[in-house]
């Protein structure tokens, strides 16, 4: 029996991984989660139903050359098996129309060390969202006697969870990045609510975006999970819409993270990094004006990459001035068509979930003396 699980970091090498499938996504109705990740002026208000036919063709067309990149390069890809996500979700705390899709299993899989634990979504129509990589994890419990699989505590997700209110103020811009700053959000801490892809893993310290979609209760389950591994508490104030960190926060290697220019970490934050001589470097700016068609997401997908190892990065093929960047800060990239996908739940990072990368849980902040602002 051999060791499928190990993953620590998302820069070591990477040997195996799940990519997900559109088949039979569906665009959510409004709920209290989901309303605020919609732009006021965005096409994508009031919409919901199946996704059409050719658009999720497009998507399986570029996610299925994704998988055959990686596994040319050497890399064991999975895929996971969908749902019909056009069902309703019914509890007894709440209904929902529909669930969503599995093409992004980096928000629903949270992989540390020989560990997979499945998410505590705030979205309700993502409840059962994780019955879709049930067989892959069953398979890695058959076949891997280290492996943990785990499911972390699921949020009853009743009124108690949600500021109700939040929606109905019209408020501008301005306005939405002053809620951003003083970090509130829609959700409440009634209960623990975390996205995986909200979670950025470097070896022993976890970095976990307050936002939309993950509250400061989750902090605290995880700080409590973990003993061992130090959790700090991040965010990014020119985010008027904070959802995942992949985004807008990317480590590249050790040492070399790029940050979203307009959602920069805030100057007591970066202490962290900065004492133990990390540099982080502004994103190139977006090469598209807009993001493509029923596509939730802003144009900043630009800079969610996949590193494959510390001088490898698979990049979307038409990101040209991240590819630069990326070739400059000396990364070999491998461009990737990406954007008929990117509707379904992102990019590259997102669409993807690690299984096994080389190398141990390493401490890449050893100088602790001093008055850390991100620690939970």
């Amino acid at each position: 029996m051999a060791k499928i699980v190990n993953s620590w970091n998302d820069f070591d090498p990477l040997k195996h991984i799940i990519v997900g499938v559109a088949d039979h996504s569906v665009i959510p109705d409004e709920e209290p989660a989901t309303s605020e990740k919609v732009p006021v002026d965005s096409e994508m208000r009031g919409m919901w139903g199946p996704r059409p036919l050719e658009t999720v063709e497009k998507a399986n067309a570029q996610l299925n050359y994704l998988a055959k990149v990686l596994e040319d390069r050497g890399v064991k890809v999975d895929r996971p098996t969908p749902l019909q996500w056009n069902q309703p979700v019914i509890t007894p705390d709440f209904r929902t129309q529909s669930m969503m899709t599995c093409m992004p299993p980096r928000d629903i899989l949270l992989t540390i060390g020989n560990e997979i634990m499945a998410s505590a979504n705030s979205f309700r129509c993502r409840y059962f969202e994780y019955l879709a990589f049930w067989p892959l994890m069953k398979k890695y419990f058959d076949e891997d006697p280290e492996f943990k699989w785990t499911q972390a505590p699921r949020p009853r997700l009743t009124d108690k969870s949600y500021k109700h209110n939040y929606y109905d103020e019209k408020i501008s811009l301005e306005e939405r990045l002053v809620r951003t700053a003083n970090k509130d959000f829609v959700t409440t801490e009634h209960e623990p609510m975390w996205d995986a892809a909200d979670i950025m893993r470097v070896g022993k310290d976890l970095f976990i975006q307050h936002g939309l979609t993950t509250n400061r209760t989750a902090m605290e389950w995880f700080k409590r999970y973990y003993p061992n591994l130090t959790v700090h508490a991040v965010n990014f104030p020119g985010d008027p819409y904070p959802i995942h960190i992949d985004a807008t926060f990317v480590p590249l290697r050790p040492g070399l993270i790029i940050n979203n220019p307009t959602r920069r970490l805030p100057q007591e934050q970066r202490a962290i990094f900065e004492k133990n001589g990390w540099e982080i470097v502004d994103a190139a700016m977006p090469a598209h004006k807009e993001p493509p068609p029923l596509c939730y997401s802003s144009v900043w997908l630009s800079m969610n990459c996949l590193v494959l190892d510390h001088k490898t990065v698979i990049c979307e093929a038409s990101e040209v001035n991240q590819m630069e960047q990326m070739d400059k800060l000396g990364m070999n990239v491998i461009p990737v068509p990406f954007r008929d996908a990117y509707p379904f739940g992102g990019a590259l990072h997102c669409a993807t979930a690690d299984v096994y990368r080389e190398g141990g849980c390493e401490d890449y902040f050893p100088n602790r003396n001093f008055n850390d602002a991100t620690l939970v």
